[in-house]
């Protein structure tokens, strides 16, 4: 059956969860989920097997985003999202805004620089070369809300209401190139607000709260919009297969759905993790004073006590 014209013939049986999904894996994302996962898998066994420990939180914590990366990208769902707009919404909510929060929670970067061996004096090896682009002009500005705030809004706004979401979409690379582009925007936005990975822009955590709710609303303005549109707005979607049974509108509105509610997902699991890292943060640091007042013998308490006795003496 042909869709939407495209050319692309796609005769799908009724979308039901009950009988499990089909392997219909996207061979790009099924590769960079595996290598993903291997590289990881030996980043952490070569700490271990030098003695030093690796957080299982951070490991479950990347895994557990690998796996919904393959789960939208790698099984039928993949099929259905190239016809289905609501399907579509699932993938795009996941890659952008669950995914990379996942990954960014693994601290895959941390595990690099201190799996990857130091390359030696006057020498770039792999830890160098990553370090440098750590620190490097190109990072602070992708990094920077400036540019992290307009560029997840306009992946919302400038591609679903244009005709460039058609053009990608009507071919299996432009496709993988908008998912690669909803993940890449994903980590760009989380990093400096929530990422466990050394970073050139870091600001306070309440500034990184104020960046966090500055973005969020957007989603729900942009499901808010299609749920009020009055016939559908995406081409590519206009004429779902016979096959599937559905209305073009009724599932646009469903997709809207998908975005408004989805986009309080990932805002109260950022808002949890960044209070857990304030808090880790205030006790690290209360800790640090207390281990610089053993040191000094509390030198900054004796001066205290010498100045409340001077001012005794003088008032005798």
């Amino acid at each position: 059956m042909d869709h939407s014209g495209h050319g692309m013939t796609m005769d799908l049986p009724p979308f039901t969860l009950g009988r499990g999904l089909q392997w219909s894996a996207d061979p790009f994302f099924l590769v960079a989920c595996v290598v993903g996962l291997a590289l990881y898998g030996w980043g952490v066994v070569r700490l271990r097997r030098r003695g030093d420990a690796w957080p299982v939180g951070r490991t479950i914590a990347y895994v557990v985003g690998v796996l919904s990366v393959g789960l939208v990208m790698c099984t039928r769902l993949n099929d259905y999202g190239m016809v289905m707009f609501s399907v579509h919404m699932v993938q795009h909510m996941v890659i952008s805004m669950l995914s990379p929060i996942l990954l960014l929670l693994g601290a895959p970067v941390t595990l690099a620089l201190r799996a990857l061996p130091p390359a030696g004096r006057g020498r770039k090896g792999p830890r160098e070369v990553l370090l440098m682009f750590l620190h490097s002009r190109y990072m602070r500005i992708i990094t920077h809300p400036a540019f992290t705030i307009p560029l997840f809004i306009a992946s919302l706004y400038a591609l679903y209401f244009t005709p460039l979401f058609d053009f990608l979409m009507g071919s299996k690379t432009g496709h993988i190139a908008m998912m690669v582009h909803f993940l890449a925007v994903g980590f760009v936005f989380f990093w400096p607000i929530m990422g466990v990975d050394p970073g050139p822009n870091r600001p306070g955590y309440l500034m990184r709260m104020l960046e966090l709710f500055a973005g969020m609303p957007f989603h729900a303005f942009f499901g808010i919009a299609l749920m009020m549109a009055s016939e559908p707005m995406v081409e590519t979607f206009k004429n779902p297969p016979a096959s599937l049974g559905i209305d073009a509108l009724s599932d646009q509105n469903a997709a809207g759905g998908i975005a408004w509610a989805f986009s309080e997902i990932p805002s109260v699991l950022v808002l949890i993790a960044l209070l857990f890292q304030w808090y880790s943060s205030e006790q690290r640091q209360a800790k640090r004073e207390d281990r610089a007042a053993d040191r000094d013998g509390d030198k900054e308490l004796e001066a205290y006590n010498a100045y409340l006795a001077s001012l005794n003496t003088r008032g005798r």
